[in-house]
């Protein structure tokens, strides 16, 4: 069901959840905006790029991803050079990113099942479920990290859902408490003006970092609080 159809019993749980109604997605976005701005960044162009930036940011902060992108782009200046290294300096180079040793072996083993030639261009004017399908069959890669190349390389109509914009939107009641990241990805997605993946995605995910903590979130601080069922909690 999209977000703005009816409820059905079907669409409540124990918790009272149900499918969030356009009006109330609007409210809470344009809550967001006014306390955080629209976003504004073009698509990047470049899936690969985007795809090891996606691994190498898994369980790590902003600058450690990005200072062992650097570096590993810095060591080898081209894909197939990552591809082709010996995996201990793959490792080496991203060290600072956490993981290196489990890290180095994924961007490997998802560039080696892209095979020939190592581009993955022809994303932008493929169908999304088409390409969606392609990149989830890769090593490791998952909904989140496909959404990621398909919304900042190429602007396509995806939403990734991390662990910021899933606590968010539950705790919200955008998304249903407790569900799999599966039925995350749809729901964000069916619940997403197109046009928004952007806004909403980046929004999201800075009110997550920045009031609606895991262990401690600042309610009292929260301009979303009088529209959020769990606060009261």
């Amino acid at each position: 069901m999209t977000a703005g159809a009816g409820a059905s019993g079907s669409d409540l749980t124990r918790t009272g959840w149900r499918t969030p109604s356009r009006a109330r997605v609007a409210r809470i976005r344009a809550r967001l905006a006014g306390v955080y701005g629209v976003p504004v960044a073009g698509p990047h162009g470049h899936p690969i790029a985007e795809l090891v930036l996606t691994v190498l940011s898994q369980s790590t902060n902003d600058r450690n991803r990005d200072v062992a992108y650097l570096r590993l782009r810095e060591r080898f200046p081209v894909w197939e050079a990552v591809r082709d290294a010996p995996t201990e300096e793959v490792e080496e180079a991203i060290r600072p990113g956490g993981i290196s040793k489990v890290k180095s072996a994924r961007i490997q083993a998802i560039l080696r099942a892209i095979g020939e030639p190592l581009d993955l261009d022809w994303m932008e004017h493929a169908p999304v479920a088409e390409s969606q399908a392609y990149l989830c069959a890769l090593p490791g890669v998952g909904r989140k990290t496909a959404a990621c190349v398909l919304l900042f390389a190429f602007g396509l109509r995806d939403v990734p859902v991390d662990t910021h914009v899933s606590r968010v939107g539950m705790r919200l009641h955008l998304l249903r408490p407790g569900a799999p990241f599966e039925e995350l990805h749809d729901g964000m997605l069916a619940l997403t003006p197109p046009g928004a993946e952007l806004e909403l995605h980046v929004n999201l995910l800075r009110h997550g970092r920045r009031t609606c903590h895991s262990q401690r979130p600042a309610c009292g601080a929260c301009a979303l609080r009088r529209m959020c069922p769990s606060r009261r909690a």
